[in-house]
Formats: structure tokens, sequence, C-alpha cells
């Protein structure tokens, strides 16, 4: 019978366990020195080693080698890794809960071991445990006899009592590097004679997020089919994912507001059976690939990419805002959260491209290298026609015809200026439709003033820091009424003024709260 890749490679002495270098050196100082304790939790994410890390501890309690301990190859280490050795109990705590399950568990530990030195408990996922299950676990736990080891595993330790927590030696396994896992799939990979290419190896550890048995999961169902041969190409189609001209291309039309040409995008790169969520995530990964870029002489330290595509996300984050790229992690943040329990996430994500393609700065000329405009050549016949005697009829042609060149920006940041609003009036109007959706408005409109109106951002002054965190607690609101009465979304900044006065007398103030909140307000 076929074995899957985590359960045939799976470790068989300390020094083959990946990216626990922290746990492995204090499990093999106390196996040597027998100084182990008489209870340990081992506790951390999905498949970073707790149960292998578990059983090695086993083994090396019960080890007949005279040297390094566990050696893996004496009739106990073999016993244990079978699971036939009697004096190791593996229990799974998810489906032996109750408190009856426990209280055999008391009773058989009365016996000595049968076979080996110690008897070792291993309890998985002990957090599923019941409350009544866990108190009659506590006084083994703290003092079993000195032949028995208890080995808790669970990936949820805050759900644990802190009596038992008490009780045990906390060890924290830690998700595994990228780099360790790529060089442990390429050691199997090299034994069972697959050709795998490092970019796919990259893109296998970078979804695996530090799991070890996902990693070799993914790297199974890959080679499974294939002419002992995989490539980037293939587990990038395994796993519904895009690759990065993908995401390069979309990140470009967002810049450019193309919503229309974005949303196309999207359809024919869900239509060729990409994951939305799995696109969710890696679009955020360039993101952040386009902010390291941006700050870094040497990016390919921190970004699992080749020189070229870093390049070419170089060439792209050159000429996008940093305010842009902040809003594109912050909103597809937002919206694949929102997906993790939304049965269309697909909707969620259209939404984020039609917001980040109305919040996009204003977009930059790009050069004619890096941006060819097939449409230009063919303008340039209409010069003559424009060429008619009267005067007044030649300047309106033009700009029409160099609207993609350099006209266009003066004419959109005239027409988006600050001074084409009257701050007071949307103030005012901001807080007629606010105050009666939230009655606590007042205490805003009173001690605050609409300051400044930019392109993505509008900024309001208040008088206290009370008033600011009024203001703070109302922002979306705030947000949304400005942008109802401005026809575009925009951030609020608050700013600290203490300057501001309302005008208003405190007895005038003392009685809009009266009849807000239905009490009377006396003024001293």
């Amino acid at each position: 019978m076929y074995k899957a890749l985590y359960r045939q490679y799976r470790p068989e002495v300390f020094d083959e366990v990946l990216g626990q270098d922290h746990i492995v050196r204090i499990l093999k100082n106390q196996i040597a020195t027998s100084g182990t304790s008489h209870a340990y939790l081992f506790c951390g994410t999905r498949g970073t080693g707790k149960t292998t890390t578990a059983r090695l501890l086993a083994k090396g309690l019960n080890c007949l080698s005279d040297g390094e301990k566990p050696c893996g190859v004496c009739a106990n280490c073999q016993a244990i890794r079978d699971g036939s050795f009697l004096d190791v109990i593996e229990i799974d705590a998810a489906s032996n809960n109750g408190v009856d399950d426990v209280r055999e568990l008391r009773e058989s530990v009365k016996y000595p071991p049968a076979v080996g030195r110690m008897k070792v408990y291993i309890i998985d996922e002990v957090h599923m445990l019941s409350t009544e299950a866990f108190n009659a676990l506590l006084k083994t736990l703290e003092e079993p006899p000195e032949y028995v080891t208890f080995i808790l595993a669970t990936t949820e330790v805050h759900k644990l009592p802190a009596t038992v927590l008490s009780r045990c030696m906390r060890l924290d396994f830690r998700r595994v590097p990228e780099s360790v896992l790529i060089r442990g799939m390429e050691d199997i990979c090299a034994k069972i004679g697959i050709d795998v290419t490092e970019d796919a190896l990259r893109i296998i550890a970078a979804n695996a997020d530090g799991s070890v048995r996902d990693g070799l999961s993914i790297l199974d169902q890959c080679i499974s089919g294939r002419d002992n041969q995989v490539t980037a190409e293939e587990v990038l189609e395994f796993l519904g994912a895009s690759g990065d001209e993908d995401f390069i291309e979309i990140t470009e039309l967002v810049r450019r507001k193309k919503t229309e040409e974005a949303i196309v995008f999207l359809d024919g790169v869900l239509s060729d059976g990409k994951d939305v969520r799995q696109f969710m995530r890696d679009w955020i990964s360039h993101y952040r690939n386009l902010l390291m870029v941006r700050f870094m002489r040497n990016p390919e330290t921190v970004i699992n990419m080749s020189a070229e595509n870093i390049e070419r996300i170089r060439r792209q984050a050159a000429v996008m805002e940093l305010e842009d790229i902040n809003r594109g992690i912050m909103e597809l943040s937002s919206k694949a959260d929102e997906a993790r329990w939304s049965t269309q996430p697909r909707i969620l994500l259209e939404l984020a491209i039609v917001r980040l393609c109305m919040g996009a700065g204003q977009v930059r000329e790009l050069t004619e290298v890096e941006f060819e405009e097939p449409p230009i050549p063919a303008r340039q016949p209409a010069a003559p026609v424009a060429k008619a005697p009267p005067e007044p009829t030649k300047p309106e042609p033009e700009p029409a015809s160099e609207v993609p060149q350099h006209e266009p920006q003066p004419e959109p940041s005239a027409a988006k200026a600050p001074e084409t609003f009257d701050c007071e009036d949307i103030w005012n109007k901001v807080f007629e439709d606010g105050e009666s959706e939230k009655g606590s408005f007042y205490i805003i409109r009173n001690s605050g003033r609409l300051t400044s109106i930019d392109e993505d951002t509008f900024s309001v002054s208040v008088s206290s820091d009370i008033t600011k965190q009024q203001a703070e607690k109302n922002r979306k609101l705030i947000e949304h009424l400005v942008e109802k009465h401005t026809g575009k979304f925009r951030m609020m900044k608050l700013i600290l003024d203490e300057s501001i006065r309302t005008g208003r007398s405190a007895e005038e103030i003392a009685a809009e709260g009266s009849d807000l909140l239905g009490i009377q307000i006396d003024i001293q």
C-alpha cells in the first residue's frame, strides 16, 4: 500500500526534525543526563512536528542503544515506529474526551512498563478533553509514578486550564522557515528520483505556511501522475493559483483606474479554474512585494522570487504612489478576511477592485518604452482636418487628440482641487444626516470642524481628546457621509486643535444634551 510522503519520511531520530532545533536541543540534553520531566506540553500550529517529536522522546526514553538516543534501529525504536510497543500509549483526546476515558487511563498508570524502561502516554489534541476529564487528570498529571511520562500535544493551548499548564513543561513549536522546508523537500525528491524545479518548491513552501505536513501533502499530490518532473506551472495549476504576470497585469489596470478591464481580466483568470480566495492571498503578497522593492535596495533577501520578476515588480512600483500600495494591502486584507466565511467570495473581490479603482491616485504617464499607445499614430492624420481657416476651431481638437499625452494632468487636478468644496456646508450636511442615525454625533459637531478636503483625504480638527476619541469611534459613518456629499470615498485625518471654539454657550449645549440624553444637566 502506498504511504503518503509525510508518513513515509517521518523523522526517526532527532537530527531529522526540521525547523525545531531549540526543542531538539532541550530533549537531547535531558535524555543524555536522565533529567526528563514527568509531563510535557507540546503546542504549536499544525504540521510542525509535535506528534513526531513526542514519539522520538518516547523512543529516547526506551532506546537500547549505548550511544545517542534514540538510535532508530534497535528493537524498541522500531516497535515504537510501527506502533506495536506496549509501553507507548497514544490517545486521541478528540474521540476519548470523557471523564470515563481518563479514569481508565488513571487505572492503567498503576501498572509498571511491560517491555521498556518508561511508560509514555501521548495525548494528542488534549484541548478537546472536557472540564470533568481535565479535573480527573490533574492529580495523576501532577504526581505520576516515576516510570510514567505524559506528553500532551495541542494546536490550541489557550483552551487548556491554567491548572494543567502549571503541571507541564511547555515547549512551543514554531512554523518551519521556507528555506528549511525547501531543503527538506529537495532531499526527499532526490531519494525518490523526482525532478522538481526550485520555483516549484518555493511555491509549495510558501503555500505550506510553515507546516511540514502541508508542504509534503502538496508535493505528494503534485508528483502524482507526473513523469518524474514537477514545474512551477504545474504547482500553480494544482493550487488554483496565478502567476506573477497576472498580478502585475491586474494591478496595472487598477492603477490606471480601468475598472471594467480589471473585472473582465479577473473573470478570465477565474474562468481558468483559479481559486478566488487563493487569488486574494496571492494579490496581497504582490502588493507586499511592491512595498518591499520601494524601501529595500536588495529586496531579494525577503522576496522569494526570481531576479527577473523582482525587476518587473520594481518597474511597476516606481510608477505607483505609496498610498495606493497601502490602500491595496488594507482593502484586499479586509475582503480576504470576510471571504473566509462568505459563500460569494468573488463578489467581495470584485467590490475590492471597484473600490481600489475609485480610490487610486492620479495615473502617471509612462514612457513609450514601457507602454506603447497604438491609437497615437492613427491620430496624426487628424491634424490636417483640424487646420480650418477659423482660428477658434483649432484649439478644441488639439486637447482632445492629446488626452493621453500632456494636457489632462493640470485639468483633472484643477477639477479636483479642494477649493471646489464648501467645507462648512458639507460639514453641516454630514451632521444633518448623521445626527438622525446616531445621537451622540452632536459632540463631534460642536467641538470639531472640517478644515480641508484633498484628493484622497479630508481633515477634521477637534478641540479635545474626548472629541477625537468620539470621532475615531464614528470614523466609518463620517467617511461614508462625506463620500455621500462629495461623490468620492476619502479617508479622514484627525487633527487636535485646542483653539477651536464652538461659539455656543454652555447653557445651549447643556439644553441640547438634556434633550438628547433624557436627563437634566445643570451648569454650575
